[in-house]
């Protein structure tokens, strides 16, 4: 089997069968084994004077063990199913939808359980944001990670098959564990970051404009082009500036890290400010109302090649 029906077997069954407890709980995603391999990494060559080079070097050692992995996985007899399957279990449309759904059922529930639900998700201090706060971060991830966790995993999947997207996801899974702007990881986390930013820059735009094609909304378009720079972030403001748009909502604004406030700028500014639960619910539908169309895309490409 060709990589594109590959992947048209792993998005459906991801959608169907998202990351099920029963097989979880016994034994460990591939993806924390992949946030071990950071951890003992960091542990080991995060100190000394050149942190920038031994961040470097766990990235590369990162990126050439998932080439390696992914090259022995094809080698394989019957590698095509194998493929498949791994491709499914690095894809997250399902259990992202679940979650961002999840923060919705908890907000209605009351302020503090959405708090927790969405602490799950996002970075910022949750007891500081009152309900908008918190539908507002719910619907930022489901943008940011449309991108992260489908249609970037998706798109390096088609390009390279299972090597592809166990790089990306490796990459992904450090930029998140060690790419930040803190004390400890300022130099250790820079190349990951740097490279995180790298191979997100086309997945991005491509799961913005998949956003806008969904709605066929040229406003949704226009709106992006503009307010997309407006993010802190060189990738996220590109989904989540046509989520904004699309749901004539605003989103990024001013924000609480660690008890630090941070004036960021307002993405799609002219939306709504005051956010409710059903505003969650609508940017799940975002989601795979822009899943499915990209899926038909796939479908039609299928059929012609």
């Amino acid at each position: 089997m060709n990589t594109l029906t590959l992947l048209l077997i792993a998005l459906i069954l991801d959608a169907i069968l998202g990351e099920p407890d029963w097989l979880w709980g016994r034994v460990p995603h591939p993806a924390t084994l992949m946030g071990r391999a950071v951890e003992w990494l960091d542990e080991h060559l995060n100190h000394g004077d050149y942190r920038r080079f031994t961040g470097g070097l766990t990235i590369t050692a990162l990126i050439l063990g998932a080439l390696i992995l992914g090259l022995i996985i094809k080698a394989l007899p019957y590698a095509g199913i194998l493929e498949a399957l791994l491709a499914a279990i690095l894809l997250a449309q399902r259990s992202l939808a679940d979650h961002v759904s999840q923060v919705a059922t908890a907000l209605r529930s009351s302020l503090p359980e959405g708090r927790r639900a969405v602490s799950m998700i996002v970075g910022r201090d949750p007891e500081e944001l009152d309900e908008s706060a918190v539908a507002r971060g719910a619907i930022e991830s489901a943008a940011e990670n449309f991108s992260d966790g489908v249609i970037a995993p998706a798109f390096w999947f088609l390009i390279f098959g299972l090597p592809g997207i166990l790089i990306y996801k490796v990459i992904n899974t450090a930029d998140s564990m060690i790419g930040h702007r803190s004390e400890r990881y300022q130099d250790f986390g820079w190349a990951a970051a740097r490279i995180d930013d790298l191979v997100n820059w086309i997945p991005a735009r491509l799961s913005g404009g998949l956003i806008c094609l969904a709605y066929w909304s040229k406003t949704g378009w226009d709106s992006m082009l503009v307010d997309a720079k407006h993010h802190r972030s060189p990738n996220a403001g590109w989904p989540e500036a046509a989520m904004a748009s699309v749901l004539d909502i605003a989103v990024s604004g001013p924000r609480s890290y660690n008890g630090t406030m941070t004036e960021l700028m307002w993405v799609n500014e002219a939306g709504r400010t005051h956010l409710t639960p059903e505003d969650i619910d609508a940017a799940v539908r975002v989601l795979w109302r822009s899943w499915f169309v990209g899926v038909g895309v796939l479908a039609v490409l299928w059929l012609v090649f």
